[in-house]
């Protein structure tokens, strides 16, 4: 448990202090973010605001995990190290987006296709290397079963091992760029992507110390009812870092922001999130600790699903927050709201967990 503590607490601090210092730094570099034009007119306000925090943020994680392990005298596990790459190899793909924004001085970065092969590269190294390493227990950090709460029978390696990586491969790869979108398309206002991140990846905390009480792995307790997952403590000490990132950093982030994210630190998180769903078996659950992520998303498919069909809007503006400041909300209320329903999810996700527990 001392291990979770310092890497939140680390991690805050140094995303706390740390980020005035690289927003001194971004302004002596005038790098600064560059607003849509088909957006609220609200927004130009923010044109020329640091942008690429998400560099803070993958840096405080970073140092907040790797101090718990020196005080806790523990070594790191796979399972760890794979979520890290993930984050850190999504959020240098989003890196090279922010600086081709910055340098093109244009809202663009890279091509969809570019983004697309970045993304995809760093997802099929962290998918293949997830199915190796087995413990002394023979588990791998994932597994090719679909997971909800846990593995289900829903096997992908039907067909033999070969296809089974292969179908993997592409699962993976779809929930890497599912969540790191989702995320992306959050971050549209002042806060708003960081918060909810924030109450999520505090909800994944709660998961990998319920995982570790029971795991399967403790064989002279284990029930009927343990988890299956390889590295729950150390899967828990990731999740802790990054809460503790979210919140130094949210300090600088709320309205009005002194820094942007962008897409440095959106596709950072997103791909933290996917990786530990896998590695955790609660792939589908995901689905609902992040709904907030999942309605942003859902409103963007809608608007461009129903344009394209009729020619006519459902929202004013997607994704969903714009839509809602084009009907006259405020910034920080919207903000607000969006984070206490995402807190509802993250319950109801939690709940959920715990219930079938209880029942199983």
């Amino acid at each position: 448990m001392i291990a979770i503590i310092v890497a939140a607490g680390v991690s805050l601090l140094v995303a706390l202090f740390g980020t005035p210092l690289f927003i001194r730094f971004l302004v002596h570099r005038n790098y600064g973010q560059f607003v849509r034009q088909d957006g609220p007119t609200a927004h130009f306000t923010k044109r020329g605001t640091p942008t690429m925090g998400g560099v803070v943020i993958i840096g405080a994680t970073l140092i907040g995990w790797a101090l718990s392990y020196v005080v806790s005298g523990r070594l790191p596990s796979v399972s760890a190290l794979l979520v890290l790459f993930l984050m850190t190899g999504l959020g240098i793909v989003g890196f090279l987006d922010d600086f081709t924004k910055i340098r093109n001085q244009r809202s663009l970065g890279l091509t969809p296709r570019a983004k697309i092969i970045g993304q995809g590269a760093v997802g099929i190294v962290f998918a293949v290397l997830a199915l190796q390493f087995p413990n002394q227990h023979g588990r791998t950090p994932a597994s090719t079963r679909i997971s909800f709460l846990r593995d289900t029978n829903l096997d992908l390696a039907f067909a033999g091992v070969t296809v089974g990586l292969i179908l993997f491969v592409v699962w993976a790869n779809f929930l890497i760029t599912a969540w790191s979108n989702a995320v992306n398309l959050t971050d549209g206002l002042d806060g708003l992507a960081t918060g909810v991140s924030l109450i999520v990846f505090g909800s994944y905390v709660l998961i990998g110390i319920w995982q570790l009480n029971q795991t399967c792995q403790r064989l002279a307790t284990a029930g009927p009812s343990c988890y299956e997952t390889r590295d729950p403590q150390d899967l828990a000490i990731v999740a802790a870092a990054i809460v503790g990132a979210c919140f130094g950093f949210l300090w600088w982030n709320a309205s009005p922001a002194k820094i942007f994210m962008g897409d440095t630190g959106a596709l950072a998180l997103g791909g933290a999130l996917a990786g530990l769903s896998i590695l955790t078996r609660t792939e589908f659950l995901a689905l609902i600790v992040g709904g907030l992520f999942v309605i942003i998303v859902l409103s963007d498919v809608i608007q461009i699903g129903f344009f394209k069909m009729t020619g006519r809007r459902v929202f004013k503006m997607a994704p969903l927050h714009h839509h809602f400041e084009l009907s006259g909300w405020g910034e920080v209320t919207i903000v607000i709201r969006f984070w206490l329903i995402a807190g509802l999810f993250a319950a109801l996700g939690i709940g959920i967990f715990y219930a079938e527990w209880v029942v199983g």
